[in-house]
């Protein structure tokens, strides 16, 4: 297809897009009985999830398959009232990795994509997706730059939130002469993290105007590899740090920073303490304040439900990962159901506009204009809860998108 009636395509299907989520503003709430009418069938549907299943980012793969599995589980393995055929590929590590998933899921013929863990990846597989007009329900990486497509959808968030939700009440903690370093690894998700909590603390503000601190972007980090970052966090002698590493990078990066003797608060996005971080950090997490759209001790039905269900079936609390995952199966649970026993890609694509308010662990939210969630974001910090190290709510910061 020429470049130019490609890019009139996107505009109309944007159109019709945007319709169906205008329609959506006044569906109400996800419990609306009439979704429980639609037609049920026994032809399975396809579904094709990316998720890292080897390398550093394995650790995430596994809550996002964990997630999109329990919501499966607890529907008798059936989404829009048709069985699954899901269909797992592996995301690996890289663009080129994420990209070959991809088009080996586009070749099965399947009816919708869901996944994506890295940035980067996301990025790589963008036109991919858009040509082959199948409607991918990203529920992890969201990069900020990821506009204006019509067949990318996400139940996580945009990737600078986390740093807007944080910024404005990190301004008001520190001192008015105090410094905060920014540091970061070097990928499209680190300067989206850092420029949201740029906005969100104030750009102009000098307690942040020193450069920022850019590492190593490696899943597989070692113990020298984040030595001269930390020692210049360690030189500038800030009054807190704020930074952004997810999984064995986050790990390494505390541990190496306490090692060099930083003893102040240290904040960052969420991903800083999910999944097993805590378990291997132990004390050295201990008061840790991150922002994130989920903590696994809200109090509300839909989490009730879940996490009780995550921690029977897989011994542990579930992570953001895991949630936005979930809410990826309901989000094509609805999505099917409301497009009709005869349901194609494109027309998955429109419905999806149209599946209003999402109960959901986080709470109530909904898809905005560009396709992301409308929702809150929450303070948390590692607490010990009982006999054990956790994320606990402090409050609620923000609603975004």
């Amino acid at each position: 297809m020429p470049h130019i009636d490609r890019r009139q395509a996107l505009k109309l299907l944007a159109a019709l897009g945007a319709t169906g989520l205008a329609s959506a503003c006044s569906v109400g709430t996800g419990d609306d009985s009439s979704e429980d009418d639609g037609p049920v069938s026994d032809r399975p549907v396809r579904i094709g999830l990316i998720v890292p299943q080897t390398g550093g980012y394995k650790p995430i793969g596994d809550e996002m398959l964990n997630g999109f599995q329990l919501y499966l589980d607890t529907n008798q393995q059936r989404l829009g009232g048709r069985p699954v055929d899901l269909v797992i590929a592996d995301e690996g590590e890289t663009p080129e990795s994420g990209l070959a998933a991809v088009d080996s899921l586009l070749q099965q013929q399947v009816l919708a994509l869901t996944g994506v863990a890295n940035s980067a990846v996301m990025l790589a597989i963008r036109d991919a997706v858009e040509e082959s007009r199948v409607p991918l329900i990203g529920s992890n990486a969201s990069p900020r730059s990821l506009q204006s497509v019509v067949y990318i959808w996400r139940t996580s968030y945009v990737a600078d939130e986390p740093g807007l939700a944080l910024g404005g009440y990190l301004a008001r903690e520190v001192s008015a002469n105090g410094e905060v370093a920014i540091v970061a690894a070097d990928q499209p998700a680190g300067r989206d993290v850092v420029q949201g909590f740029r906005e969100g603390f104030g750009a102009s503000d000098e307690r942040i105007s020193g450069a920022v601190i850019w590492a190593n972007a490696t899943p597989n980090p070692g113990r020298d590899t984040f030595t001269e970052p930390i020692q210049e966090v360690i030189f500038r002698d800030p009054e807190a740090v704020y930074c952004h590493f997810t999984g064995s990078a986050a790990v390494e990066f505390i541990r190496q920073l306490r090692d060099a003797g930083f003893e102040g608060p240290i904040y960052g996005p969420g991903f800083l303490t999910e999944g097993n971080v805590i378990d291997q950090l132990g004390e050295e997490a201990s008061g840790i304040v991150t922002a994130l759209n989920y903590s696994a001790d809200l109090d509300n039905s839909a989490n009730l439900q879940f996490a009780t269900g995550y921690r029977k079936r897989y011994g542990a609390s579930p992570t953001t990962y895991a949630m936005s995952s979930y809410d990826a199966a309901q989000v094509l649970d609805k999505a099917i159901r409301s497009a009709g026993s005869g349901v194609t890609s494109q027309e998955l694509n429109l419905a999806l506009g149209r599946v209003g308010q999402i109960d959901s662990p986080r709470g109530l939210w909904q898809f905005n204009q560009p396709r992301t969630p409308q929702q809150k974001w929450y303070l948390r910090e590692v607490l010990r809860d009982g006999p054990v190290l956790s994320n606990v709510l402090i409050t609620e910061l923000a609603t975004l998108g």
